[in-house]
């Protein structure tokens, strides 16, 4: 019998999950298995295109993504990244990036246009992946939540000072362990 997806909580900026490095995930176990069909069914339901581990507080090396589903008539495709690597990085182009840890913070961030990436599936099986445009870039945004990395540290020093009053809005919403007070939520 299949358990019922849960809706796990989503970390804001300024909780001491989202700058750690992750974890490499050792053994994929039922209980990943499960975490991984939750992890995706947040960021669904969170309308996002993307989610990392690190973002619901757990630090292992595991992030979904599926970049394309909001636009293709609500057509899910996720893929599931286990301790991914890159292989390759092509080019650079700058676009607009928000984040569910960074809710109403949109900047632009450079990054490379095309992408080869190796993971791990939720099976355990090796996969090698070459995406460009919002898909390498969806790679790369989660990518760097398994180093600790937002991407509001990837914009320039001067847009870090115009949206700092943001970012300390946000980081009053964790307590003294970093972990998130209860915050008003859809």
């Amino acid at each position: 019998m299949k358990n019922k997806r849960q809706l796990l909580k989503i970390r804001i900026y300024g909780d001491k999950t989202l700058n750690k490095v992750a974890e490499p995930v050792k053994e994929i176990t039922p209980e990943i298995q499960e975490f991984i069909q939750n992890l995706t069914h947040t960021m669904y339901i969170k309308n996002g295109i993307g989610l990392a581990a690190p973002q619901v507080g757990i630090s292992l090396r595991i992030y979904v993504v599926d970049p394309f589903w909001y636009k293709e008539g609500k057509k899910k495709n996720p893929y599931i990244f286990i301790n991914p690597e890159f292989l390759e990085f092509e080019g650079e182009s700058t676009a607009e990036e928000g984040c569910l840890s960074l809710p109403d913070i949109f900047e632009k961030v450079s990054r490379a246009e095309k992408v080869v990436i190796t993971a791990m599936n939720e099976n355990g099986k090796k996969i090698t992946l070459e995406a460009e445009g919002i898909f390498a870039r969806v790679l790369q945004h989660e990518f760097d939540h398994l180093g600790g990395i937002l991407f509001v540290e990837k914009i320039s020093k001067l847009r870090q000072v115009f949206i700092k009053k943001k970012l300390r809005e946000l980081a009053k919403s964790t307590d003294e362990n970093g972990e998130n007070i209860q915050r008003i939520e859809d």
